[in-house]
């Protein structure tokens, strides 16, 4: 079961007025999406709402979404946020089943920098990827995606189809052959590499 519950209100205004209605209500306006009913006008109590985002469980997880006593399961996939204020202006929810196979981005994290010997020689751990897009049931999906650097060496590269995956998970084929983090010569290598050749004597 669902950690996050949302109790949420229809909204009958739609549009941009009446996300400002609900917003001077102290309520976060939001779409719900998906299944044969088509896109559903709601609101949540602005505590409420913040109160979930805080928990870091409400963006990507599924939660479930009670309304006059019905619930039902929906993943949080867009969060709106005010640029000054940072509080939540506007949500986007998708129904889903528990165990809908579902398409989201993961955030990747990177562990045992010291066990790498590309790294300890003074490497550089270059990122290019800090999220990678799986393919997962809604009820399984990771917080993170963890990345061990054991045993790297300068030059060595991670796939996104070489990262260890939840059960049931896979990569998008978008992201399936995209390099996630190498590790490179670092400048300050370089420079001690140009300089250990200036100091060589002429032949």
């Amino acid at each position: 079961m669902a950690e996050i519950v949302l109790n949420v209100e229809l909204r009958e205004n739609t549009g941009t007025g009446g996300a400002r209605a609900a917003r001077r209500d102290g309520k976060v306006p939001g779409i719900l999406y998906g299944g044969t009913l088509g896109p559903v006008p709601v609101a949540v109590r602005a505590n409420e709402f913040r109160k979930a985002l805080h928990s870091g469980k409400l963006l990507g997880h599924v939660v479930t979404l009670k309304h006059e006593g019905a619930a039902q399961s929906v993943i949080a996939k867009a969060i709106q946020f005010h640029p000054v204020t940072d509080e939540a202006t506007h949500f986007d929810l998708y129904r889903v089943d528990e165990h809908q196979l579902i398409k989201i981005s993961v955030p990747v994290h990177f562990t045992n920098h010291e066990a790498s010997p590309g790294l300890k020689r003074g490497g550089a751990l270059n990122v290019a990827l800090h999220e990678i897009e799986l393919m997962v049931p809604a009820d399984s999906i990771p917080e993170e995606l963890v990345i061990d650097l054991t045993g790297l060496e300068i030059g060595d590269t991670v796939r996104a189809s070489d990262v260890t995956l939840p059960k049931g998970a896979s990569v998008s084929s978008h992201d399936r052959n995209l390099t996630v983090a190498s590790v490179a010569t670092s400048s300050a290598m370089k420079s001690l590499t140009g300089d250990e050749a200036a100091a060589e004597p002429a032949a």
